[in-house]
């Protein structure tokens, strides 16, 4: 499975964590940090931190749904933000065919599409 830039985040943090617990030396450091920041995908990030003792439980083992990624443990979707935009976008046209002013409606696009975002990441 391919890391994000969170991902890659997580584990630099993760190994800084262990340099301030003495398990690092800094040149292991400065190395390992340097592999997770071009790492590509999990098998990678995760071989720089085997011969480390976990900092956190490791997450159960999901079971992907019909061939759908599923998002990483502990990410829930934003539903609440993605419930205000969606007032917000309604708000904005309804306010706009109210008085006839249909000179901004383009903006409906803009803000659809980061809902959208919202929504799916």
């Amino acid at each position: 499975m391919r890391a994000s830039d969170a991902d890659r985040d997580a584990v630099v943090s993760d190994l800084s964590e262990h340099f301030q617990a003495g398990r690092l030396t800094a040149a292991e450091l400065d190395e390992r940090t340097g592999r997770a920041l071009t790492a590509r995908t999990w098998g990678e990030l995760t071989e720089l931190a085997s011969d480390l003792p976990a900092l956190r439980p490791a997450a159960p083992p999901a079971t992907p749904a019909a061939g759908r990624p599923q998002p990483p443990a502990g990410h829930t979707p934003p539903v609440m933000a993605a419930v205000l935009a969606g007032l917000a976008i309604a708000a904005v046209v309804l306010v706009h065919a109210v008085h006839g002013g249909w000179g901004l409606i383009w903006l409906l696009w803009p803000a659809l599409l980061i809902a959208r975002r919202v929504i799916c990441h």
